[in-house]
């Protein structure tokens, strides 16, 4: 769009603008984790196996992967603003499709739809303000879109939860109808249609090659515990596709004419280091959001609706550490900011690590909301500083990539955290059963004999119950161990990035000052 034309159009409603971000942002990554806990009841309903069930979830995963990347062309191509309404539209008639489905068939498909609808949500919703805000504002721009992307997928169990037990599991889907068609209006009538490049030529190979690549790597990912990892010959094929398929895609970026994402983007070094970083936040805040409810529910006995309840403060803590890093981040290194809420991260993960099956309800609240500041201090910050030294025209492109990263940084620790609890709750179980013999005195005590009794069927079921459920509790904590530990290797990474810098002309958008953009 030309100068002159914004001009004659005024300055941008920038409150309407964040609010329509929002909006996007929260509806999209609300059905990243929304749908899990009404999975139960969705198998009840089409009367079908787990194994084909969860193709509700993996379907949606994939098709959102695969259509993250080319958010950047289509964007640059039809238009920012087109392809907004597009996607808002789209995701909300998939979603009423969704729950109105008759079968697991019907069901896949149109998640499959708003997957693909969805991907460019988040993207786009960072790409306008990023380009709505002054350089120097993008700090309390990105705390205010962090919280949907923070809060959204700790919130979707809650919701869902909530949902499922009261009304439906359709509600899960229906609750994307009045959102969307108010992010639709908001969007309309206050975001402003970018310029667009028609001679831009689409890379179809390197685009089919990338997504070959993701979808056989989420496939690998979502499907190899279910499928025993390596010792299925699905996984083995899904493995080799995904290395072959992305070697493929290496080559013809890095020799092709026009390929499909520029290779200048990741010789810039902030940005570099922050997809590294952002794909870290994926790991701490998708694996403890796929930890804990199990935990809860299958150890300690919580209700789904109550575990998701001790869940939700996390948000609380996010919401607040974003607000105050808004404030704070045009005064303070963002290294500093990173660095400290990256060890608060860890030292959440690390009080997790004493959890015990009498553990109060208390410290799963107390725990969450410090990893919850932990991750809002980082967040903020890692992304302006991604984009702090791109040029604004690439930011569409960056911004597809950057949440690719965090996307598959998530889906991989997952699927690595199911494996690992799952194999050291057998080393812990052959561990602890080792110990249990006739000559350990311990099981003679009159109280342990009367009901733990080995030598009777019901005494040897209750004991390997018993063992099972200790075993399963070490093992989560070693996944959160290991966690801890990854969290505190990544964190030197930091002191790679470069502090943005910001002039005193950057205050000002269309005749507004700095200080008053978010007050």
């Amino acid at each position: 769009m030309k100068r002159g034309a914004q001009a004659a159009e005024g300055p941008p409603n920038l409150p309407l603008i964040t609010f329509g971000a929002m909006l996007a942002t929260v509806m999209q990554a609300l059905d990243t984790t929304i749908a899990n806990v009404a999975l139960p009841q969705m198998q009840g309903t089409f009367s079908v196996s787990y194994d084909q069930v969860t193709w509700v979830l993996t379907s949606y995963i994939v098709a959102a992967a695969i259509m993250t990347p080319p958010t950047g062309w289509l964007s640059n191509r039809f238009g920012r603003k087109r392809l907004y309404l597009v996607s808002v539209t789209g995701f909300t008639i998939a979603s009423v499709f969704c729950g109105m489905a008759s079968s697991v068939t019907v069901m896949v498909l149109f998640r499959i739809l708003q997957g693909m609808f969805g991907a460019a949500l988040v993207p786009l919703s960072q790409a306008t303000l990023l380009d709505s805000y002054p350089r120097e504002r993008h700090g309390p721009a990105m705390a205010i879109w962090g919280v949907g992307i923070m809060v959204g997928p700790i919130l979707g169990p809650t919701l869902g939860g909530y949902l499922t037990d009261n009304y439906s599991w359709r509600w899960v889907f229906y609750i994307n109808v009045p959102v969307g068609i108010l992010a639709f209006m908001v969007i309309s009538s206050s975001v402003r249609e970018t310029a667009r490049n028609l001679t831009l030529r689409f890379d179809t190979f390197g685009f089919a090659m990338i997504s070959l690549a993701i979808a056989a790597l989420q496939m690998f990912l979502d499907r190899g515990e279910l499928k025993d990892w390596f010792g299925s010959p699905e996984i083995i094929t899904e493995a080799v596709m995904a290395g072959l398929f992305l070697y493929i895609f290496l080559v013809h970026t890095f020799t092709a004419a026009n390929p499909f994402i520029s290779p200048s983007l990741f010789l810039d070094r902030n940005f570099s280091v922050s997809l590294v970083l952002i794909a870290a936040v994926g790991v701490v805040l998708y694996a403890t959001m796929a930890l804990l409810p199990p935990l809860m529910q299958d150890l300690l006995n919580y209700p789904v609706v109550t575990a998701g309840l001790l869940l939700a403060p996390r948000g609380v803590g996010t919401m607040i550490a974003m607000l105050i890093v808004g404030r704070i981040i045009v005064r303070i290194d963002v290294r500093i900011l990173l660095i400290f809420g990256f060890a608060l991260s860890a030292y959440s993960l690390y009080w997790m690590d004493g959890f015990s099956l009498a553990e109060p309800t208390w410290e799963f609240v107390a725990s969450g909301v410090t990893q919850g500041f932990g991750l809002g201090f980082v967040f903020v910050p890692l992304t302006t500083v991604a984009f702090s030294t791109l040029a604004p025209d690439r930011r569409n492109e960056a911004a597809g990539i950057y949440n690719l990263f965090r996307n598959i940084g998530s889906s991989a620790v997952i699927s690595a955290m199911t494996a690992l609890l799952l194999q050291n709750t057998q080393l812990s179980h052959e561990d602890i059963g080792a110990h249990i013999t006739a000559f350990n005195p311990l099981l003679h005590l009159p109280g342990i004999e009367r009901v733990w009794n080995p030598y009777t069927a019901k005494g040897l079921a209750l004991l390997n119950n018993e063992v099972t459920r200790q075993a399963s509790m070490i093992a989560y904590l070693d996944d959160f161990k290991f966690l801890m530990i990854l969290t505190a290797l990544l964190t030197p990474l930091v002191l790679l990035l470069r502090p943005p810098k910001t002039s005193r002309s950057q205050g000002q958008v269309q005749g507004q000052p700095a200080h008053a953009i978010l007050d």
